[in-house]
C-alpha cells in the first residue's frame, strides 16, 4: 500500500481538519486532563484547535493527507496563534478547580518554547483513529521538516502523549524535558535542531 500524498491545506478544508483533530485528541492526555468530560471537551477543544489552525492555514502552513485523515498544524516564523481566543477559552473550559493548575502547566509549556526568529512550532498534529497505522504521522512529519531543513531553520513542539515521542524523535527532535500535569501525566517539550 502507498503512503498518501501531504499537501498544503486550503480553507474548504478547515471542518474536516476540526473534525479529524478533535477524534485524535479525543483521549490524548493533557487535553482530556482539563476538558474531563465529554460535553466539555466537544464544547470547547475545536476552539482550541481553531487558535492555531487559522493562523496555519493564512500561512499556508497547514499540512494535509489526501482526504484530511491527518493533519499537521505548524505556525511558521513570526506567526503565534491566536492568544486572546486561546486566553478566552481557557479560561471558560476547565473545571473550576483546574483553572490555576492549568495556568500553571501553560507557564511551564512557555518557558521551554525558544523564541528564535527562524523556529518553526507545532501545536498539534493529529490522525484520525480510524486511520492510524498507516503511516500518516510520520509522512506528516517528513514534509514539515523537509521545509524545515531547506530554510535551515529549528522545529520545536510539546508532546502531550508519552506514546507520540519515538515518531517524534524518529524526527529528529529531541526532549528538553518533562512538565507534570495532573496527578501522574508528564508533557514533554522538544526541539529540533538546525540542519546546514
Amino acid at each position: 500500500m502507498s503512503l498518501p500524498q501531504v499537501r498544503q491545506a486550503t480553507a474548504s478544508d478547515r471542518q474536516s481538519i476540526l473534525n479529524s483533530i478533535t477524534l485524535a485528541f479525543s483521549s490524548d492526555p493533557v487535553n482530556r486532563w482539563y476538558l474531563p468530560d465529554a460535553d466539555r471537551f466537544l464544547t470547547y477543544f475545536p476552539s482550541v484547535v481553531a487558535a492555531a489552525l487559522d493562523v496555519s492555514l493564512d500561512a499556508g502552513t497547514c499540512f494535509v493527507t489526501d482526504e484530511c485523515e491527518g493533519a499537521a498544524i505548524w505556525l511558521p516564523p513570526g506567526t503565534t496563534m491566536d492568544e486572546a481566543a486561546m486566553e478566552s477559552v481557557l479560561t471558560e473550559a476547565p473545571p473550576p478547580e483546574l483553572a490555576e493548575p492549568l495556568m500553571e502547566f501553560f507557564g511551564a509549556i512557555e518557558s521551554y518554547h525558544p523564541h528564535d526568529e527562524d523556529c518553526w512550532y507545532l501545536p498539534i498534529i493529529g490522525v484520525d483513529p480510524g486511520h492510524r497505522g498507516k503511516g500518516l504521522g510520520g509522512v506528516l512529519m517528513k514534509h514539515a521538516t523537509s521545509v524545515i531543513d531547506e530554510q535551515g531553520a529549528l522545529g520545536y513542539l510539546e508532546s502531550s502523549n508519552q506514546a507520540n515521542i519515538s515518531l517524534y524523535e524518529r524526527h529528529g527532535f529531541e526532549a528538553l524535558g518533562k512538565i507534570p500535569f495532573g496527578t501522574s501525566g508528564t508533557a514533554t517539550p522538544m526541539l529540533r535542531q538546525r540542519r546546514t
